[in-house]
């Protein structure tokens, strides 16, 4: 609700932009309006696609996410003045495009539908094939992100080429004017559509051996990382360009046909509005349903036979038999092909290639659990020695050997290793500078140690653990019985959503809270780094509680680093930091002036 009141003002604003510029230009030439909506399509797509790589490459790093919002809300006033100048000199008296069809003689119309049953017929395409196309968006987007990484850039070269794909589609069909049978094009773009869209499967599943040749090509430098990411962003455009472009050609197609075929610029709104609706139906049901429910290529192959199918029904309401026939067969030959033929090999799916460069860790380990979440794609892999890992969209965040599963022994010493010595070190050097602890709060799940260790110590009366990713505590059950208390005692509250929500509206207050979500560089988690979130955090603390914060020093800069530390310089009075792992720094923080002093031999002896 909160997001509505914050975003809904200015989107409901900016959705009527584009009908009320596309119908002024229409006006001002009435003539073409299948070569202006392409125009105004493509202009309007491009500036998105080049938007986003300004704002998220450029932008954020010069002025931050403040003033990047300031300098787009500067350029709508600017356009808005543009506009009120525009409107003073054209002429005051101007065409509006006809309701009323053409005549045959003057125009090549589409077959002659009744209006009731074409707008039917094509606002029901424009909202399929949004919920095709952005079933679509968030499959490539998922699945590239076990290719590319979860960085927010990799993130904004997906959104980019997705939206270029959009722009080139809707200028190559400029020339729909003079097409004969707009309505047989629509109906030949649906089902190529659908037939691209499933083909990139295999173009998918060689882009990770793509990556590893990219990987070897750059330098790690700051000339190394431009030239990376335009070779990432080429890697985007041969998995979405296809199929996008398709999508792009269809609201023109679409628009233009009703236009002329008795809706007049009404029309505009009316497909925008319907496209828009499938947009937002498209993204809710395939990021909260389809993805959890069926899997990446289940749901690319569903997404795929529904622009078939929107496709072969624009030819039974023309009548076209024989092409409906053909559709149907190469829909039903390539689905079918693709599902026995391309497996998508789920170590491959979780090699991690973005990290390492390489595809090692798929042919070494073994994936004893995966499951594609809505929010992430988890996987616990098993190595040869019998250790388990745990990762999201390919990057572990949690590792354990196998001697963690056996049964203790008073007898028998273990020297920790690896992940296992920051598992162990943050929940009890935290807990240590606070022995009178009651309650606790862990921020992300992991392997779940950081939690049961915690719930190791008798005192603690409640321990919270805040998931955002279901499939995440599900997977983490690998470790029992290594983890089992977090699943088993009473104490253990499992809370499944985002913390910073979670501390917002919780009354709550907590002797300890821990942080360790997963790397800064991921997108959406960084949030968990800023001064916001540690403003939120020290208001949840309760008098005299401390909050540990987990860091990494491997694949961060120094500049990075002190960035973090400089936020919690900006909120927390006092504050230390301990050295926990090779590559791996716990930071304790208080409200109070003074932070406690560390009692480890309390936290031992419990």
């Amino acid at each position: 609700a909160l997001a509505g009141l914050l975003i809904l003002p200015q989107s409901i604003l900016l959705g009527t932009t584009f009908p009320l510029m596309s119908a002024a230009v229409l006006r001002a030439a009435p003539s073409r309006p299948g070569n202006v909506l392409s125009w105004l399509y493509f202009t309007n797509s491009l500036g998105g696609a080049i938007g986003v790589l300004i704002a998220g490459f450029l932008l954020v790093r010069i002025a931050g996410l403040p003033g990047v919002l300031a300098g787009a809300a500067v350029l709508n006033l600017v356009v808005a003045l543009v506009a009120f100048v525009l409107s003073k000199r054209l002429p005051n008296e101007m065409v509006h495009v006809s309701a009323a069809p053409p005549s045959p003689a003057s125009s090549n119309l589409p077959p002659p539908i009744a209006l009731p049953r074409l707008q039917r017929l094509l606002l029901g395409v424009a909202f399929g094939t949004a919920v095709a196309s952005f079933a679509y968006e968030i499959d490539w987007i998922r699945m590239l992100a076990l290719v590319l990484g979860s960085a927010t850039h990799a993130f904004e070269l997906m959104l980019s080429a997705f939206i270029l794909g959009l722009a080139i589609g809707a200028i190559s069909i400029r020339k729909l004017d003079t097409l004969r049978s707009p309505l047989h094009t629509l109906g030949t773009v649906q089902v190529a559509m659908g037939l691209l869209a499933i083909f990139t499967l295999p173009v998918y599943v060689a882009s990770f051996e793509w990556f590893t040749t990219i990987m070897a090509m750059v330098n790690r430098t700051d000339a190394g990382y431009t030239g990376f990411s335009v070779l990432r962003y080429g890697l985007c455009l041969l998995v979405m360009l296809p199929s996008t472009i398709c999508a792009g050609m269809t609201l023109p197609l679409i628009t233009r046909s009703l236009m002329v075929g008795g809706g007049g610029e009404g029309a505009i709104g009316k497909v925008y509005a319907w496209n828009t609706l499938g947009a937002i139906v498209g993204v809710a049901l395939a990021a909260l349903v389809l993805l959890p429910g069926l899997g990446l290529k289940p749901m690319l192959l569903l997404a795929g036979g529904l622009d078939i199918a929107l496709g072969l029904l624009v030819f039974h309401l023309l009548a076209a038999r024989r092409r409906v026939a053909i559709g149907a067969a190469l829909g039903a030959m390539t689905i079918g092909a693709i599902a026995l033929t391309v497996p998508l090999d789920r170590a491959l799916l979780t090699s991690g290639v973005f990290r390492s460069g390489s595809l090692a860790l798929a042919t070494d380990a073994k994936v004893v659990y995966y499951a594609d979440g809505r929010t992430a794609t988890v996987a616990v892999g098993e190595g040869e020695n019998g250790g388990h890992w745990i990762s999201t969209n390919g990057k572990p965040d949690a590792s354990l050997g196998p001697w963690w599963q056996e049964a203790c022994s008073d007898t028998t010493a273990r020297r920790l290793g690896g992940d296992e010595i920051t598992q162990t070190l943050l929940p009890l050097v935290t807990a240590a500078y606070h022995p009178a602890a009651r309650t606790a709060a862990v921020i992300g799940f992991g392997s779940g140690m950081s939690s049961h260790l915690l719930l190791g110590i008798p005192s603690f009366t409640s321990v919270t653990t805040l998931e955002i990713e279901p499939k995440m505590i599900e997977g983490a059950r690998v470790f029992l019985p290594a983890n089992a208390r977090v699943y088993e005692d009473p104490r253990s509250h499992l809370v499944i959503g985002d913390a910073k929500a979670h501390f917002a509206a919780a009354a709550e207050r907590w002797d300890v809270i821990l942080s360790e979500p997963s790397n800064p560089w991921v997108s959406g988690v960084s949030g968990l780094f800023t001064v916001e979130f540690y403003v939120r955090v020290k208001a949840a603390l309760a008098d005299g509680g401390v909050f540990g914060q987990w860091l990494h020093t491997y694949e961060l800069s120094d500049n990075l680093v002190l960035s973090v530390l400089a936020g919690i310089d900006a909120v927390f009075p006092s504050w230390r930091v301990h050295q926990v792992g090779p590559g791996d720094l716990l930071v304790i923080a208080s409200a109070e002036p003074q932070l406690p002093v560390m009692n480890a031999d309390a936290v031992l002896r419990a």
